[in-house]
């Protein structure tokens, strides 16, 4: 038993080191997040063959999909989910058309990165694919081209729909290409797995665990990184906040975590955060327009060190 207590110990004096709780779960407990991943889909697996045999003939079941992992009756890909500002987006999207730009304020320099994404789903299964422009200015010398070229898939395994709780659990992959220049030289893949929860009326999260791994001629190639994402927001839908052409206001904050797993990167973790909305406007013939606009700011010194704060600007054309 003393020998337990002084190693709680040791490790609550260890989290007091770090900058913050975030940072102290990266850095200890980033196999319990995949050991709980594999834990999630074993019940869900139970939960189903359970659900089954409990069907009766006067109620139909939702369930479908292998094994009937999956429900009907959930709001998933239903656009009850705000699109994330920093986080990859997890809801299923049909045909989704996004721009953003993200403007970065580091000092003197200057950062200014165009994002154009496209999202056709497929049944369950959204592929997407995404382009990156960057252009830098520092000291008055500006230099610009194409970050990356990035395909990604993302589909659900399980969902649970009860009266107040609709849950939906998901993997996804998304993979970078370089295009051979300064800014782009290796390729990078990151396996994910990614919960969606909506609670009651107005309430959702988003959540997103992610392994990096860089491959390719650059510097940093074998470099890997564990990533983490939520995204909180809360619905004002138009009888609530009847504002003129508006369906849904959603205020909503974010955080993003990196934590770097070898090479110089190691135990090195990055916090980001941002503060913003969504405004969803009436449709537009086929068009439904999604406008949204965040604050970012580092939330620790090494992320501080990348950036002192930057703004997003997104449209989103739901068609």
């Amino acid at each position: 038993m003393r020998g337990l207590l002084l190693h709680l110990r040791i490790i609550l004096i260890n989290s007091r080191l770090m900058s913050s709780p975030i940072e102290f779960l990266l850095r200890r407990f980033k196999p319990l997040f995949f050991g709980l991943s594999a834990a999630i889909f074993l019940a869900a697996s139970v939960h189903a063959a359970n659900s089954a045999d409990n069907q009766t003939g006067s109620a139909p079941s939702t369930r479908y999909g292998p094994f009937g992992l999956l429900d009907h009756s959930s709001q998933y890909g239903l656009g009850v989910l705000p699109e994330p500002f920093l986080v990859d987006d997890l809801d299923l999207e049909v045909n989704e058309l996004r721009l953003d730009l993200f403007d970065t304020r580091t000092g003197a320099q200057h950062t200014d990165l165009f994002k154009a994404e496209l999202e056709k789903g497929f049944g369950p299964v959204t592929f997407e694919l995404e382009f990156l422009y960057e252009r830098d200015v520092s000291t008055g010398v500006v230099s610009e081209g194409v970050n990356s070229i990035n395909p990604g898939v993302r589909v659900p395994f399980y969902q649970y729909v009860s009266a107040s709780v609709d849950t939906t659990f998901g993997v996804a992959t998304e993979v970078a290409l370089p295009v051979n220049s300064a800014r782009s030289r290796n390729t990078e893949v990151v396996p994910k797995i990614f919960n969606d929860l909506i609670l009651g009326d107005h309430f959702t999260l988003q959540s997103i665990f992610g392994y990096s791994t860089l491959f390719g001629p650059g510097p940093d190639r074998n470099s890997q990184h564990f990533e983490l994402g939520f995204v909180f927001g809360y619905t004002f839908q138009h009888k609530e906040l009847p504002i003129p052409g508006v369906r849904q206001l959603i205020p909503m904050f974010e955080l993003k975590g990196e934590s770097g797993i070898n090479r110089n990167d190691a135990g090195r973790t990055a916090l980001l955060g941002d503060l913003g909305f969504r405004v969803n406007l009436k449709a537009v013939g086929r068009a439904q327009p999604r406008l949204g606009f965040a604050f970012v700011f580092p939330l620790n010194q090494v992320e501080r060190c990348n950036e002192h704060w930057a703004t997003i600007t997104s449209f989103v054309f739901d068609f």
